[in-house]
């Protein structure tokens, strides 16, 4: 088995050893009065002592978590007031910093308590403007676009600025009403209302749409979930992937990163307020029950004989994570069945593998071709299970079984990856190079590492293709970085990668300190380290460039780690020596056979400029009147649509399942007929079709070169 160097250990250790012991206090100090102070205390400490990029703890760091903070509790600036931001700024603005080091923690509460006060005055103005028609004739329009928003400097200027909203809100319904009534008025049984009719019951969809908003307010904003997106405000202010995670919210985040966690084994649902069955797992502790079907919505969860907790405001993230809990343990569901009975179902936890979430591979015949697909969601490791799936492992195992199919060529599909495992990053990109760094690593005091593939044995070493986009992120980066410094094989997709090069470490807060594991007070996802490619240029920022470009519909949106004010710069560091490794093909002329194609292809071209249209509509502001709206929406659904049909092969590809796996989950009907439908959405996919042109290209010139080789050889005899 390949194992990272031992320096990554050290050097998160050394990092480590660097703040174990801050916020640790002598008996002579001050004990904070509450966990919010011992939280912020500590929190602080770690991240100006610790921190890759320390920036320092003053009236300037104060006044930029103000404002991150007030915005994040209002992201449309439409229910605090200006004078509200001025009077928590002047009282608040540069005291943050003080409550970092130890004193009172009064702003997010007070901050909180404003908000609280101007929520539940927009409810009753809510109830208001919808109790009464809008009049959509009046040419007036809504700003949708985040960036230009401003706060309200009066009460009016605020009730007008929501009306305008809510009658957005409804007239997006009351479109779509008068269009089902056109399209169906000529159907038997179908009843014909009137404008007035439709019109009110899209104020009424929309008034419970709110209602529903307000109650997550109500029920679902407590002190502490307020103080967790204060804490966010600070850590994300050194970088955005410093994050602080309350306990609940970081075992989940291991569960997601693992694909294993203890639960029922039910998929949930947000539908009109509810959180609602959508499917049981079979063989899962839901579905032994025999009481649970999808369909069903719960009320209400308990921890065993403990008092229920009501759902009401909660989203199925929110759900999910009360939902879970340890083996063995009891949870009781209050489910409202479909009948219109209410029953409460206790189940006991039980392990869940997420093993859709897991690599899978397929075969592409095309062009006298046979080409080997893996796709893989993400870098996931199971780490509290030696024997637990890792993605290095798992993909190396489909490598296996596409080389028993021999197959000519391997895609490995990493869009929409955003990272995970650094160990299984290295070790992944060791199955196809002999042996080598794969990445750089370098810390907050310039101390530069390498981490290497140490095994000269490949397991795979034909023609290799690497699909990324816009959101493959980190350890997909790490690896398309590697694979494209070595020349071993193609990068396939967006202008540029995601851009996330750094390196973070959880660590624990509790009442004793600080720990490498969970903590009863909460997590630190601290930023240490920072990723380089081999070649010297950090991935940070910049991300990776495709070597084969292909238009998409990220392309000109705010996604990418660059958007974001406080990410970190990009930089070099020196060239680590590595060998190249001989494709057998030239890139130029891959490149040059690609150009050729996507020029005499018209999709990729509509879809580039439809990209760019569909992004500067989203900065305009919407029109609220009848005619303007539908002509608005018009000429963007057709281009959403036109987007979505190009996108999809008109003849589909021969795509199919190994053999072997074919029917993988005869078993669970619901996760096989996912499966089917995978399959059916790679046979229409043009950026895999392209990815596929592009191997035939590459495999046609090594198996020339071949040709040659083997000619030249016999010439020497």
């Amino acid at each position: 088995m390949k194992r990272l160097p031992i320096v990554i250990l050290v050097l998160v250790a050394a990092s480590f050893l660097a703040f174990k012991t801050l916020g640790k206090t002598s008996s002579s100090d001050n004990t904070p009065p509450t966990k919010y102070e011992k939280i912020m205390k500590m929190v602080g400490e770690m991240m100006e002592q610790a921190h890759y990029s320390p920036q320092q703890i003053d009236d300037k760091f104060s006044k930029k978590v103000f404002y991150k903070y007030i915005n994040d509790l209002n992201e449309e600036k439409n229910i605090f007031l200006q004078a509200d931001v001025d009077s928590l700024f002047k009282k608040y603005g540069t005291a943050i910093d003080d409550e970092i080091k130890g004193a009172p923690v009064k702003f997010f509460l007070e901050a909180g308590k404003v908000f609280t006060k101007r929520m539940e005055e927009m409810s009753k103005i809510t109830d208001e403007i919808l109790a009464q028609s809008f009049d959509y004739s009046k040419d007036e329009s809504l700003v949708v676009d985040i960036d230009q928003m401003k706060y309200p400097a009066t009460l009016a200027e605020r009730k007008d600025n929501w009306r305008k909203k809510l009658k957005y809100l409804a007239l997006k319904r009351y479109v779509d009403k008068l269009d089902a009534r056109e399209k169906n008025k000529n159907k038997e049984g179908f009843v014909v209302k009137s404008d007035e009719a439709l019109e009110k019951e899209a104020r009424e969809a929309v008034a419970q749409i709110m209602a529903r908003t307000f109650d997550r307010y109500r029920y679902k904003s407590s002190d502490d979930d307020k103080f967790n997106i204060f804490m966010n405000a600070i850590t994300t202010t050194f970088d955005p992937h410093s994050t602080f995670f309350p306990p609940v919210d970081k075992r989940y985040f291991d569960e997601e990163m693992s694909g294993r966690f203890f639960g029922i084994g039910a998929s949930l649902q947000y539908v009109d307020g509810n959180i609602k069955i959508a499917s049981v797992l079979t063989g899962s502790p839901a579905w032994k029950s025999g009481q649970i079907q999808a369909g069903d919505i719960i009320t209400k969860v308990a921890e065993g004989d403990a008092d229920p907790v009501d759902l009401t405001g909660y989203s199925v993230t929110d759900a999910v994570k009360i939902i879970r809990g340890d083996k063995g343990t009891e949870v009781k569901l209050t489910l409202l069945k479909q009948d219109g009975s209410t029953k409460v179902v206790p189940i006991i936890r039980d392990e869940i593998v997420q093993d859709e979430t897991f690599a899978r591979s397929a075969v592409v015949n095309e062009d006298g071709n046979k080409i080997g697909y893996i796709f893989l969601p993400e870098f996931y490791a199971d780490f509290d299970h030696p024997n637990g799936n890792r993605s290095y492992t798992d993909v190396a195992k489909e490598v296996i079984k596409l080389k028993k199919q021999n197959v000519d060529g391997i895609v490995i599909d990493l869009r929409n990856n955003g990272g995970g495992s650094l160990y299984d990053v290295v070790q992944m990109a060791g199955l196809f190079i002999k042996e080598g760094p794969i990445v750089q690593v370098k810390d907050r005091d310039n101390n530069a590492s390498e981490l290497k593939d140490k095994n000269r044995n490949v397991l795979y070493d034909g023609p290799l293709a690497v699909m990324v986009n816009e959101l493959s992120a980190s350890a997909s980066e790490i690896f398309a970085a590697a694979i494209q410094d070595y020349g071993r094989g193609v990068i396939i997709g967006s202008t540029s990668t995601y851009g996330k090069g750094t390196v973070q470490r959880n660590i624990g807060i509790d009442k004793n300190g600080f720990s490498l594991s969970n903590a009863e007070l909460g997590t630190v996802k601290l930023t240490l380290q920072k990723f380089y490619r081999i070649n010297g240029g950090s991935t940070q920022l910049k991300g990776v460039s495709s070597d084969i470009v292909l238009p998409d519909n990220l392309e000109y949106l705010k996604v990418r780690e660059k958007d974001d004010a406080d990410a970190l710069p990009w930089d070099e560091i020196k060239k680590v020596d590595y060998t190249a490794w001989n494709p057998g093909y030239n890139l130029k002329t891959i490149q040059h056979l690609s150009e050729l194609r996507l020029k005499n292809d018209p999709a990729f071209n509509i879809i580039q400029n439809d990209a760019e249209w569909l992004a500067k509509q989203y900065t305009l502001p919407a029109s609220l009147q009848l005619d303007k709206y539908r002509k608005e929406q018009e000429a963007i659904n057709a281009t959403v649509d036109q987007m979505d049909a190009l996108q999809k092969l008109k003849n589909g590809m021969n795509v199919s399942a190994l053999p072997s796996e074919a029917n993988r989950w005869a078993s669970d009907k619901n996760k096989q007929d996912r499966f089917e439908q995978w399959l059916d959405y790679l046979k229409t996919d043009i950026y895999l079709n392209q990815a596929v042109k592009v191997m035939d290209d590459m495999i046609s010139q090594r198996n020339v070169a071949q040709t040659q080789s083997t000619e030249e050889k016999k010439k020497s005899f």
